[in-house]
């Protein structure tokens, strides 16, 4: 079987730099995402210029069946799925209260879901093999509760404890699992999520320095980092400390428009 990388959510932002910097390496990849166009531009340009194979699936993993269809391409294509960056993912701003019903289901069955059953999928080739790595791509969202995105930081905390209990278990087989939880990045994230106004995201990391800082991660089988120096330290050293209601004062401010 030829041997591959699978990135979800490949067609902009962290994804496409993940696929980028994974080909660049002379990795084989497997590009998912909606967008056709933007996956085959991709695709066309990690062929040139990294002399590697690029397979293209466009899918909305927000469809419950989509993580077995995807599946069953790179198993009819003879692909052996080593490195799985879970990268799709996207949030929704507003009070939960005032949010819809499906809306935040549809953030649930991708952020949770397709990540849950991907893994579920390509992990036991990877333990059967004894090699095999995971990039879940998370949030700093994941560490604390966040007004006005409540359901977004469930779904990254969900990531996060899903990250460090399957990493652990699979301490002794060959396998890891690394969760990257980056801040506000430079993506179309603040845009779909509806929170194109905010100044959360005016000084944001680039896609790119933040997909290679949890590319690195991985390689080394680091089970979770955050990217961003000061959400770091505040998380690490401060928020610790922190009254919960001073806490969730400083988040709901942060993320109002």
């Amino acid at each position: 079987m030829k041997k591959v990388g699978l990135i979800t959510g490949a067609s902009s932002g962290i994804g496409k730099q993940l696929a980028i910097i994974h080909a660049s390496r002379g990795n084989n990849v497997v590009l998912t995402a909606r967008r056709l166009p933007e996956l085959e531009t991709l695709a066309e340009e990690i062929r040139t210029k990294y002399q590697v194979e690029a397979y293209v699936m466009a899918i909305d993993l927000t469809e419950r069946d989509a993580p077995t269809k995807i599946f069953a391409f790179t198993e009819k294509e003879g692909l052996f799925v080593e490195y799985l960056f879970n990268n799709a993912g996207f949030g929704g701003h507003g009070k939960f209260v005032d949010r819809q019903l499906e809306a935040d289901k549809s953030m649930i069955d991708l952020n949770v879901g397709a990540l849950t059953d991907l893994m579920h999928l390509y992990l036991p080739n990877m333990v059967k093999n004894k090699f095999g790595k995971v990039l879940n791509v998370a949030s700093t969202a994941g560490f604390i509760a966040g007004p006005l995105q409540a359901t977004y930081f469930a779904t990254k905390a969900f990531v996060v404890s899903l990250t460090k209990a399957t990493s652990f278990e699979l301490r002794h087989t060959g396998v890891t699992v690394t969760a990257l939880c980056p801040g506000p990045v430079k993506t179309e994230f603040d845009v779909v999520a509806g929170m194109g106004g905010s100044d959360m995201f005016a000084n944001g990391a680039d896609a790119y320095s933040t997909a290679l800082f949890g590319y690195k991660a991985m390689m080394k089988g680091k089970r979770t980092v955050i990217s961003d120096l000061s959400l770091r330290f505040l998380l690490r050293i401060i928020a610790p400390f922190l009254p919960e209601r001073i806490m969730l004062g400083i988040i709901e401010k942060k993320q109002a428009i």
